[in-house]
Formats: C-alpha cells, sequence, structure tokens
C-alpha cells in the first residue's frame, strides 16, 4: 500500500524553468523576472539557444526552491513576460 507523500517534503530541490517565446531579448526579460525570487543567480544558472529554424528562443534556469507557492511565484512571473508562449 501506497502512502500519500506530502508535498512539502519535496523542498527545498533544484528546479529548472523553461521558457520558450518570441522576444528580442528573452534571457534578460527571464532574468528580470525571475530575480526579485531568486537574487544573485549566476550566469552558469542561466542557458539559452534558439530553435531550429530561429523563430523563437528557450531559456532554461536552473535554480533553488524553498517552497511550492515560491516554485508558483517564480512561473507567474515568467509567464507575464511578452512573447512568452510556454513555461515549463
Amino acid at each position: 500500500m501506497e502512502t500519500e507523500k506530502n508535498p512539502a517534503e519535496d523542498f527545498p530541490h533544484l528546479h529548472h524553468v523553461k521558457a520558450i517565446g518570441q522576444h528580442t531579448d528573452l534571457l534578460a526579460a527571464v532574468r528580470a523576472a525571475i530575480a526579485p525570487h531568486a537574487a544573485d543567480l549566476p550566469d552558469t544558472a542561466f542557458s539559452c539557444r534558439p530553435s531550429s529554424q530561429g523563430q523563437y528562443q528557450a531559456v532554461t534556469v536552473s535554480l533553488e526552491v524553498s517552497s511550492h507557492e515560491h516554485l508558483l511565484a517564480i512561473y507567474t512571473s515568467v509567464k507575464e513576460i511578452d512573447g512568452v508562449i510556454l513555461c515549463l
């Protein structure tokens, strides 16, 4: 018999947030959106690559999240970026 896992036990943990969209500088926009939630992230926490046809950019951020609410706040901020079409 499986026991239910307490979601609070999953935190803190390393999480990868990916934003895909069309923006003149998606990397800078994602950095700005995440800064209030995770200050002082190093450059190595961010990666950016264009889509195969160059129409879109994908930015991935690796950061430690402290709670479910913290994670939701990060996703909410990233989704508000103009031009973001998908946030994973």
